[in-house]
């Protein structure tokens, strides 16, 4: 069966973090980190809808300029995420151009922009193209079992994690795998077309089955076949969604390791910064990094089905079969649990 969302690190282990999700049968895409993101077609960047940055560290947050140059004169909407004070970061990122020439785009692009503070609570601005990015306040909200975003085919979920400044992590779980059939639209005389997604879409919505679907890749047409939904299920199987999790700079403390177990749990997909060998855990807990070991070990006490390392120090170039491994190892047991906890420390400082 295949999963609805397709990860991809745009600058593998060792470039700045930037992890791209893309939406099977969707047109759209999710990104987790916005570092470098140079070597991501402009094609790939118009299909983002949502941006969720752990913390604006330069590797973290340089993407923003090639997002907006990428956007600025199309009719688009982004949602960014971020930890507290993000609004502010990304009202100088704007206002660090000029805008009196705005009148002559045609099209409107809307940053709409939420910070998450330790307390759980939400705050949201929205920057309009139109409007020169002057900031226009939403709102606030208040975060319910860590739920950040949440629409029928995923869910968003962040942790409020410390590296001497505020850092997040997230989980995307997928709502589950509407797997198409295709012997089974032969056998009623279908062939494979975009109606599907809408018909995807449907089973997941949960819609009656008396809900019209229209059986053509123009659901406005006037001579298009409709079908009710009740007749189509049999086309379809419905399977657990995947879950997808995503962890970067945090301080190796007890406080940290809680909180991320509790939001990577049974993750099918983990990527977690395994920054520093074990040999120099001390120079992690100084930086407020992970060591290979603690994020093997992490993986492990999580019962995650698949780690992805990545965030290796550059002083590892050409070490990257030796990092791997210390990761995979402390994963599979291969450390003592001493051992994986024996530089948890709250004194760190920044990269």
């Amino acid at each position: 069966m295949r999963p609805l969302l397709h990860p991809t690190l745009i600058n593998g282990r060792y470039g700045d973090p930037a992890l791209y999700i893309e939406t099977l049968f969707e047109r759209r895409a999710i990104l987790f980190d916005l570092g470098d993101i140079s070597a991501l077609p402009p094609r790939k960047i118009q299909r983002l809808e949502y941006v969720y940055v752990s913390h604006a560290h330069i590797d973290h947050f340089i993407g923003f300029d090639r997002l907006l140059r990428i956007l600025v004169g199309r009719e688009k909407k982004i949602h960014l995420y971020g930890p507290r004070d993000f609004i502010d970061r990304v009202y100088h990122k704007l206002h660090a151009y000029q805008w009196n020439l705005v009148g002559r785009y045609r099209y409107d692009l809307v940053f709409t922009v939420t910070e998450i503070d330790s307390s759980s609570q939400t705050r949201t601005a929205r920057f309009r193209l139109k409007n020169a990015f002057a900031a226009e306040a939403v709102g606030s909200a208040q975060i319910i079992e860590g739920i950040v975003h949440s629409e029928p085919f995923f869910r968003v979920s962040a942790a409020v994690l410390e590296h001497r400044i505020p850092c997040l992590a997230f989980a995307i779980d997928e709502a589950a795998h509407v797997n198409v059939w295709k012997n089974r639209l032969e056998e009623l005389g279908l062939s494979v077309g975009p109606w599907l997604r809408e018909l995807r879409r449907a089973v997941i919505e949960n819609r009656p089955d008396d809900y019209p679907i229209p059986i053509n890749a123009d659901a406005m047409a006037s001579d298009g076949h409709v079908m009710p939904l009740g007749r189509l299920r049999g086309l379809v199987t419905v399977t657990p969604g995947q879950k997808i999790a995503y962890v970067t700079d945090v301080a190796d403390t007890a406080a940290n390791r809680k909180a991320i177990i509790g939001l990577v749990q049974k993750a099918d997909i983990l990527f977690i910064e395994s920054a520093f060998a074990e040999a120099d855990a001390a120079l992690a807990a100084e930086r407020a990094h992970l060591s290979t070991v603690a994020a093997g070990w992490i993986a492990r006490e999580a019962h995650v089905g698949r780690i992805e390392p990545f965030h290796f120090s550059p002083r590892y170039n050409g070490e990257e079969e030796r990092i791997l491994s210390e990761v995979m190892a402390a994963f599979a047991g291969g450390f003592s649990k001493e051992a994986a906890v024996g530089v948890i420390g709250d004194g760190c400082s920044e990269e």
